[in-house]
């Protein structure tokens, strides 16, 4: 089973950019889909951002798309989001989590969750 630690969150400004980063381990990082999500005080978790097992594939929520770009390094066991463009409304806990089916994370054992970060965007 994998296991996930998510890095990099912190206080940002509106209009920059941070990039958080999610070291894997476990030899079967690289077959699967991996993803981002976020949960923001008094909302649910939401998905933020996929990429296929290659890392050829990508593919983001509405309120991201454009601004967020998610990247994987498999001979690293490394799953990666650059965030640009920071918004007030980016404001949450930002796991990283896997293996993917489509926009949602699979069931348990199979499916693993980091502990998360905090990403605040604030003037």
């Amino acid at each position: 089973q994998v296991q996930l630690v998510e890095s990099g969150g912190g206080l940002v400004q509106p209009g920059g950019s941070l990039r958080l980063s999610c070291a894997a381990s476990g030899s079967t990082f690289s077959r699967y889909a991996m993803g981002w999500f976020r949960q923001a005080p008094g909302k649910e978790r939401e998905f933020v951002a996929g990429i296929r097992s290659s890392g050829g594939i990508t593919y983001y929520a509405d309120s991201v798309e454009g601004r967020f770009t998610i990247s994987r390094d498999n001979a690293k066991n490394m799953l990666s989001l650059q965030m640009n463009s920071l918004k007030p409304e980016d404001t949450a806990v930002y796991y990283c989590a896997g293996p993917l089916f489509g926009r949602a994370v699979v069931a348990a054992p199979t499916g693993t969750w980091g502990q998360g970060t905090q990403v605040t965007v604030s003037s």
